[in-house]
C-alpha cells in the first residue's frame, strides 16, 4: 500500500461511516462521479446527480442509507454525505506542508518572533514586533507588519497582507492577496473636503477562520473589527470597520458589509449581498444571495430580497406594472394639492 492509501475499513472507522461491500478495498483520491476511476471514492449528496450513480467506476461511493440499495459499488454510508466526503478528501489530499526556515530572500526584522518550526517563503516580509506561531507558514511574497500576532498552524498564503497589529489565531488559512487590517473608510466632512478620520482600532481574527483570496477586512475605527472562531469568508468580500462577524458563520463572494454591523453565529450569508452600516442580524439567519439588508434583523431564519432574472420584455412589463401602481396615489396627491390651493383661493 502507497502512502496516502486508505482501506475502506479504516476510514469507515475514523468518520462513523458504514460500509457496503469489502472493507479491505483501497482508495487513494477523490474523483466526481461521472470522472472517478479505479482507486477513487467518490460521493452522492444531491439528488440531481443521482442518475450517475449507475455508471460510476469509482471504488467506493459515499451516500446515504437510502441510495446505497441502488449503488453498483462498495458504499460507505453516513447520514450526510457531504460532510464525510469533506473529512475523507482532507484526509487523502492533505495541503503540501512548507518545510520550515526563512528563505535567504525574505525579510524579517531582527526582533521579530520566528519560531524553529515556522516557515517563510520567498520574498516574505516579517516586520519588527510580529510574532509567528508554531509551524505557521508565510508565503511567497506575503507582508506581516509591525506588531501583528499570528497563532500555531496559520497558513498565511502569498502576497497576502496582514497590517499593522492584527491578530490572527490558530489554524486559520488566508488566501492569496487578501488585506487583513487596512484603514477603514472613515473621512469628516470639512466643508467642501474631507478630513481623514484616524483608525485606531485592529482586527482580531478567532481560530479556524478561513478568508478567501483578495478579501479585505479592515480595522476598526476606535474598537476593533472582530472575526470569530469558525468563520469562513469566500473570495472578495468587503468588512467595513468595527464589523463583528459571529462564530460559525459563512458569507459567500463579493458580498459587502458597512460599517459597525454586527453578524450573529452560524449565520449563511449568499454572494453579493450587501449590509447597510450600523445593523444588527441575529445569529442562525440565512440571506440569500443579490439580497440588500438596509434593516437590522432579530429573529432567525431565511431572508430575501430582488427579482430573480426573467425575460427582458417580462422584466419591462413588471416594471411597468410598478410604476402604473403609483398613478392612483399620485393623481390624488394632486388632487388634494389642487383641492388645498383653491380653498386657500376662496379665502
Amino acid at each position: 500500500m502507497q502512502t496516502g492509501d486508505f482501506p475502506l475499513g479504516e476510514l469507515a472507522v475514523r468518520f462513523g461511516l458504514g460500509v457496503r461491500g469489502d472493507p479491505d478495498l483501497v482508495v487513494s483520491h477523490v474523483a466526481t462521479l461521472a470522472g472517478a476511476t479505479a482507486g477513487a471514492v467518490s460521493f452522492l449528496a444531491n439528488r440531481r446527480y443521482r442518475r450517475l450513480l449507475e455508471g460510476t467506476r469509482a471504488t467506493a461511493v459515499v451516500l446515504t442509507a437510502e441510495d446505497a440499495a441502488d449503488c453498483p459499488v462498495a458504499a460507505l454510508i453516513g447520514p450526510n454525505p457531504y460532510l464525510a466526503y469533506a473529512r475523507i478528501a482532507t484526509l487523502l489530499h492533505p495541503p503540501p506542508a512548507a518545510p520550515p526556515g526563512v528563505h535567504p530572500s525574505a525579510v524579517v526584522a531582527p526582533d521579530a518572533r520566528v519560531p524553529r518550526s515556522a516557515a517563510v517563503a520567498p520574498h516574505a516580509l516579517i516586520e519588527p514586533g510580529a510574532e509567528l506561531g508554531e509551524r505557521v507558514s508565510i508565503g511567497p511574497g506575503a507582508v506581516v507588519e509591525r506588531g501583528a500576532r499570528i497563532g500555531d498552524d496559520t497558513r498565511v498564503l502569498a502576497r497576502a497582507v496582514l497590517c499593522a497589529g492584527v491578530i490572527v489565531g490558530a489554524r486559520c488559512l488566508i488566501h492569496p492577496g487578501a488585506v487583513i487590517g487596512a484603514d477603514g473608510f472613515g473621512f469628516a466632512r470639512d466643508g467642501d473636503a474631507w478630513a481623514k478620520v484616524p483608525q485606531l482600532g485592529t482586527v482580531r481574527i478567532g481560530d479556524d477562520v478561513e478568508i478567501g483570496a483578495n478579501t479585505t477586512i479592515d480595522r476598526g475605527a476606535i474598537d476593533d473589527t472582530v472575526i470569530e472562531d469558525g468563520v469562513k469568508l469566500d473570495n472578495q468580500i468587503q468588512v467595513a470597520h468595527n464589523v463583528r462577524i459571529g462564530a460559525h458563520t459563512a458569507i459567500a463572494a463579493c458580498t459587502g458589509i458597512s460599517g459597525s454591523t454586527t453578524i450573529g453565529k452560524r449565520c449563511m450569508i449568499g454572494g453579493m449581498v450587501g449590509f447597510a452600516g450600523h445593523l444588527a442580524i441575529a445569529d442562525d439567519v440565512a440571506i440569500t444571495g443579490f439580497s440588500l439588508v438596509s434593516a437590522s434583523i432579530r429573529t432567525p431564519g431565511s431572508y430575501s430580497s430582488g427579482i430573480p432574472v426573467v425575460e427582458t420584455r417580462e422584466w419591462r412589463r413588471a416594471v411597468a406594472r410598478l410604476r402604473r401602481l403609483d398613478r392612483p396615489a399620485r393623481i390624488g396627491r394632486e388632487a388634494a394639492a389642487d383641492e388645498d390651493a383653491n380653498t386657500r383661493d376662496d379665502g
